[in-house]
């Protein structure tokens, strides 16, 4: 079968390469699955840099989130087990945690529907108890994390306010719901922000970017609103004032999303149950930008690792081209 795989460590585009390998063979409790399509994630890119949590040992095939096929024709979406990821015609997953893929969703999108969902629903229902009525605002908004939570708190009955990087960008956000858009390119999110919410701040903070989002996000959360800290995509990982979140009465609260697949599994099939209803009714629904070739995978990575994406990017197979 093809596979991309990563030899040494470094930047997409240079260390992925597509290569002829065996297919793997499962272990206890694994099963193989056949690509239809992989989503592309920021943790992607981290693997091949060997910046990521999780090291698995070289060579490796990326990709951390599939819709695939199992021998018996289901469609499911699942989490593939390193170091047999899903840039591959082939991957290996948990049989316990595999998830059907709803019917309404063509594979890219069912290969989108769950990572950046399923931290979008803890982050904003589990950690920070979004209500109807609220106010959230969201970073970096148009791309692939923070359009979920922008669907999700929008379906959430919540007010939501985007803030992106540049005019492409501003344009995605208003497209999938934002109800205010600001460019930090060329407004003070701080003025802006304020300027919408009559001054008031916002109740929840979504920020998978850090560093000075996360500076901006401080400044502008309300009495009683909750920063959730989700990733650090912007690369630095900011050094929070409890002093100031004491003073101000708000709660930082942290979201490591895959903690719960060992920490409470059943809480991820809850979830998933949830986004499949909100799917089915036309609430959520990936928003795949790209859809490109298995051989066009290093150069999407390295494209998403540079910030110059929009919602999803998706490798689909051949063969597992529409639903």
């Amino acid at each position: 079968m093809q596979a991309w795989q990563v030899h040494e460590n470094g930047e997409p585009s240079e260390v992925m390469r597509l290569a002829e390998v065996e297919r793997p063979t499962p272990g206890d409790g694994q099963v193989l699955l056949r690509v239809r399509a992989a989503n592309i994630n920021f943790p992607d890119a981290l693997l091949c840099r060997g910046q990521y949590q999780v090291r698995p040992p070289l060579p490796f095939t990326p990709g951390v989130e599939i819709c695939g096929e199992t021998e018996d024709g289901r469609r499911v979406i699942a989490n593939p087990a390193l170091p047999h990821g899903g840039f591959a015609e082939y991957a290996l997953a948990d049989s316990r945690a595999l998830l059907p893929a709803p019917e309404s969703l063509d594979d890219a999108q069912a290969a989108a529907l769950h990572i950046g969902y399923q931290t979008g629903w803890f982050g904003l229902h589990r950690r920070a108890r979004l209500e109807a009525g609220e106010t959230l605002l969201v970073h970096a908004a148009a791309g692939g994390v923070g359009s979920a939570a922008v669907q999700l708190g929008k379906a959430a009955g919540a007010t939501v306010i985007g803030v992106v990087g540049g005019p492409d960008k501003a344009a995605v956000a208003r497209e999938i719901g934002c109800d205010v858009v600001v460019d930090r390119r060329a407004e003070d999110v701080v003025a802006a922000v304020k300027e919408a919410t009559g001054g008031r701040g916002v109740d929840v903070v979504y920020d998978p970017v850090g560093g000075e989002a996360y500076t901006q996000s401080a400044k502008l959360v309300a009495f009683e609103g909750r920063i959730v800290v989700v990733g650090f995509a912007g690369g630095t990982i900011p050094s929070p004032a409890l002093n100031h979140a004491l003073v101000k009465n708000y709660s930082i609260v942290g979201l490591h999303w895959g903690l719960y697949n060992t920490k409470n599994p059943a809480l991820v099939q809850h979830c998933h149950e949830q986004l499949t209803a909100l799917a089915e009714r036309g609430a959520i629904r990936p928003l795949v930008s790209e859809r490109v070739p298995l051989d066009g995978a290093a150069a999407a990575v390295q494209r998403v690792a540079d910030g110059v994406t929009t919602g999803r990017v998706a490798v689909v197979l051949e063969k597992g081209a529409g639903a």
